[in-house]
């Protein structure tokens, strides 16, 4: 997929990140940061894959269809960097959402933030990409906003559900700390989406009741948040505090 935007890698914690970057049209101090889903972490019969990189880059989809300065911000071991030091299947299985993953994106982010104007940042995530995105939240101060798209924000209840393996090592938002007042949450979800169902979202918003939860109706996990996303971006960014802690549906 070409989509002409700029790569390049950034250095982390412990990792090295690699990048899509577009620098949008006309001025603006908030960079849009979006962050992909797990891609395949496991192949079928339980396998684990040696390649987690996400074949459907459903998140580089909606970055494409943004208007303003936009970072896609890769996880530790994906893309290329799948044999660096320190990569292991463990990282994108059970550890996908750990403190280790967290802190080496947080650090990569804040060096390419270090070489830019920006006073702002909406962190924009898709399913797992959604919980990273609002870990993330809490150790970047820069952050004033948390968009998610169908993101297993509760992923002790998400595991069970499926009857996966418990992500033993990784870090569940639904039991975290609020993230601080300042920061506006909307998490969307598809009415049909069997992935990430409604429960999960429902699960996470007990816990977190000043985040606003949307429920579109007719979509699932895929369909359609490409054709959408101006729309919902739109929606979820604009000045507004009207909605906020409660759960919404949109058609």
């Amino acid at each position: 997929m070409d989509l002409g935007f700029k790569v390049s890698i950034l250095s982390g914690a412990s990792f090295h990140h690699l990048a899509y970057e577009a620098a949008g049209s006309g001025a603006s101090h908030v960079l849009h940061v979006y962050i992909e889903h797990d891609g395949t972490p496991w192949l079928l019969n339980s396998v684990v894959s040696e390649d987690p990189t996400p074949r459907n880059p459903l998140a580089l989809e909606l970055m494409a269809r943004d208007e303003g300065p936009r970072l896609l911000l890769g996880r530790p071991c994906y893309y290329a960097l799948r044999h660096e030091h320190g990569c292991g299947a463990k990282l994108w299985t059970q550890d996908r959402y750990s403190p280790a993953v967290i802190d080496s994106m947080v650090a990569a982010l804040r060096a390419f933030l270090s070489t830019r104007s920006f006073r702002q940042v909406v962190l924009i995530g898709y399913s797992g990409g959604g919980t990273i995105a609002w870990l993330i939240a809490e150790r970047l101060p820069e952050t004033s906003s948390v968009v998610t798209v169908a993101a297993n924000l509760d992923i002790d209840y998400w595991t069970q559900i499926h009857g996966y393996s418990r992500l033993a090592g990784s870090l569940n938002p639904a039991f975290r700390p609020p993230l601080p007042a300042k920061i506006r949450q909307v998490h969307y979800f598809g009415a049909r989406d069997e992935n990430v169902p409604p429960s999960v979202l429902r699960s996470f918003a007990l816990h977190h009741p000043a985040a606003q939860i949307v429920e579109v109706a007719d979509f699932d996990h895929r369909c359609c948040w490409t054709k959408r996303w101006p729309q919902l971006l739109h929606a979820a960014t604009r000045p507004s505090s009207a909605l906020e802690g409660s759960i919404t549906r949109q058609d």
